[in-house]
């Protein structure tokens, strides 16, 4: 899996010319996206069966700033998963190496209807994708 990169665009600068602090969340809904798309188990496909998967918390720690034009990449990883209840973990550096922030998003599964349900049960197709990633993740 590729890492998401993500380079700092002017407007997400305050009037110091430093990265607000509300975008790292922007950025973790990119690279979680991106992961998703990656590992065959994209929004829009998810979306058109019914299917959502909400942010239920979240939780971002600033390591250093970061200013208009920095790289940034950001490795995502699935933390925990339940089937029900999925948690992306999220370490955000400077090509160097250099950590910039680190991050965690957690999700439930939700139908149509709004209901929170088993991906497992529901999608034993994308149930079985995540699976994939995970296993890929521990080798």
């Amino acid at each position: 899996m590729r890492d998401y990169i993500h380079h700092v665009r002017y407007y997400e600068t305050d009037k110091m010319g430093v990265t607000h602090h509300a975008n790292y969340l922007r950025w973790m809904e990119d690279a979680r996206i991106d992961f998703l798309d990656q590992a065959g188990c994209g929004y829009p496909a998810c979306e058109a069966r019914g299917l959502a998967s909400p942010v239920t918390g979240y939780q971002c720690e600033l390591k250093e700033s970061t200013r208009f034009a920095d790289e940034i990449v950001i490795r995502t990883r699935i933390e925990k998963y339940t089937g029900v209840r999925l948690t992306f973990a999220y370490e955000m550096r400077r090509p160097d190496g250099t950590p910039v922030a680190e991050g965690v998003t957690n999700h439930c599964f939700i139908n149509a209807e709004g209901r929170v349900i088993s991906l497992k049960r529901a999608f034993p197709d994308l149930h079985e994708l995540l699976m994939k990633q995970i296993s890929k993740s521990t080798q």
